[in-house]
């Protein structure tokens, strides 16, 4: 595809991140309210496009995913484990510090970008599953594995929890991820399309007068959360979001390679891990009270440094 191409079809999707931004910034929106403007995105309106588009796909298009599946589980949570291992035993963090910061290399922002970007160059039917399978991917696997390791890590600190404690938080992630909608809404929809259930029209043409305000929305919603944070340069900040914006993207075109993913399913794969880190995971960070500053900044930092990365990923790839 032509550079100038590529950058008229990503000019629509920077304007509304920098229309959020600039809402953001000069005060239209606040923290409480950011939050609010994402809790519509990723509990409502990305849960029922899912459902309405994984419900209208055929089944047999779903086991044509699977290789696609792998190498996004692969891709991102075999990518924090590389991290994670690294800094553990080369760079000898503690063990909680070491899984958020793994975990904010490793999470795109995919709820909020997928459908925009990967819809203009598929379209919206066609990448409904891959963001999907990202969805169970990160919110069933990625984050629960992040909490697990770094609940860990605090206990072992205490010196006070049992097996059993780290069993029953062990549980409660998994559970907790599976019920989250991003999550749940896919899943669900993918076992009732594989028992062959589909969509009627008048319940899909419901979903899809909330489900088709995602985009615009989605992305409002990342420009007013960079808005209203404040960069800090710290090498960990700026290492993390290179690893996001860069060093995963290239791993994932190698993983796809080796998988042998057709070369629009390798495009797809490449831009779902390639989009900026996620507000999700660096708000895990602050519940753990580790890593704050430093995955905060590298969220604005991926989300500036995209604007150049994904244009020259989608020259490469697609």
């Amino acid at each position: 595809m032509d550079f100038l191409n590529i950058l008229i079809l990503l000019a629509p999707i920077f304007f509304v991140i920098a229309l959020g931004w600039f809402a953001g910034h000069f005060g239209s929106y606040d923290a409480k309210s950011a939050k609010g403007v994402s809790t519509l995105v990723t509990k409502y309106a990305l849960p029922a496009h899912f459902v309405s588009s994984i419900l209208s796909t055929p089944k047999d298009k779903f086991y044509s995913q699977i290789p696609l599946m792998i190498s996004l589980v692969i891709g991102i949570v075999g990518f924090y484990v590389i991290i994670l291992l690294l800094l553990r035993f080369l760079f000898k963090y503690d063990l909680t510090d070491a899984s958020m910061f793994s975990l904010n290399s490793a999470q795109p922002t995919f709820a909020f970008m997928g459908i925009p970007v990967l819809g203009s160059l598929f379209g919206m039917q066609e990448v409904a599953i891959p963001i999907a399978i990202t969805g169970i991917v990160v919110n069933a696997m990625l984050d629960p594995l992040a909490i697990i390791v770094g609940t860990v890590g605090r206990s072992s600190k205490k010196q006070a929890e049992t097996t059993d404690s780290i069993w029953k938080v062990t549980g409660k992630s998994i559970l907790h991820g599976l019920s989250e909608p991003l999550a749940f809404a896919p899943l669900a929809s993918i076992i009732l399309v594989l028992f062959g259930l589909q969509i009627p029209e008048l319940p899909q043409k419901m979903l899809d007068m909330l489900g088709n305000t995602t985009s615009g929305i989605a992305l409002f919603a990342v420009g007013v959360t960079v808005g209203i944070r404040k960069i800090k340069f710290s090498m960990p900040a700026l290492s993390i979001a290179l690893l996001k914006v860069a060093a995963q993207p290239a791993l994932m075109f190698v993983i796809a390679m080796v998988v042998g993913l057709s070369s629009a399913d390798m495009t797809k794969a490449v831009l779902l891990v390639a989009f900026p880190g996620s507000a999700v995971a660096a708000m895990i960070a602050t519940n753990f009270e580790s890593q704050e500053a430093e995955t905060a900044s590298a969220f604005v930092i991926s989300a500036v440094l995209s604007i150049i990365s994904l244009p020259i990923l989608i020259a490469i790839t697609a």
